[in-house]
């Protein structure tokens, strides 16, 4: 008669954090498998039965990381408060996180998945750092919309340019943090940027 196989006997969100740490400091490629046991305390056949790979254990650590520390950009999406202060809400808010000293500095979604080696067959890790990318996106798009809709921006903004303005701030923050720029300087850029924010005028 076949064993009965054991329930998995670990706290998942622990495994997650530890993992999500790791690949936060160091990126996906320089994170070794002997690395990620030792942060996870589980062993390699653990690992491999819980997510099936390294990078379907990145692919989780993503998800994890978008409902924890990466959830300050959901503000973008609250309809609830002016365009504008969802915008100020993102880019100060993510500056924050970022900065903030209790996990490794910068965004993991900004730092992972943008190279790629000879040979590299990443698909889904990269697949998933994308897809959060153009998620962000989108959100921002659409509150500059809503921004031109609610007569915050002029009729004639260019969407795109705005967009592209405002998420490539927002990339940006990790590598300025990692190379030493501090938060105060980036705080500061961020409110010369909603300057950009103009009121519709009457013309």
């Amino acid at each position: 008669m076949p064993s009965v196989g054991r329930p998995r006997a670990f706290d998942m969100e622990a495994v997650l954090d530890a993992a999500m740490l790791l690949f936060w400091e160091q990126g996906y490629e320089a994170t070794s498998m002997s690395q990620l046991r030792a942060a996870t305390e589980l062993s390699s056949a653990s690992l491999y039965a819980a997510f099936g790979s390294k990078e379907g254990l990145f692919q989780q650590v993503v998800e994890h990381y978008a409902k924890g520390p990466g959830s300050a950009t959901d503000i973008v999406a609250d309809e609830t408060i002016s365009p504008r202060e969802a915008i100020s809400g993102l880019l100060h808010g993510s500056t924050d996180m970022q900065a903030d000293p209790s996990h490794p500095v910068g965004c993991l979604i900004a730092l992972s998945g943008t190279m790629r080696a000879p040979g590299d067959d990443h698909v889904g890790m990269r697949a998933a750092v994308a897809a959060r990318r153009q998620a962000d996106r989108m959100r921002i798009q659409r509150c500059v919309e809503r921004g031109v809709d609610a007569g915050e921006l002029d009729a004639d903004t260019d969407i795109d340019g705005m967009t592209s303005m405002i998420h490539g701030f927002l990339l940006g923050i990790s590598t300025q943090l990692r190379d030493g720029v501090p938060a105060t300087a980036l705080h500061t850029a961020a409110d010369i940027l909603l300057s950009n924010w103009r009121q519709a005028t009457s013309e």
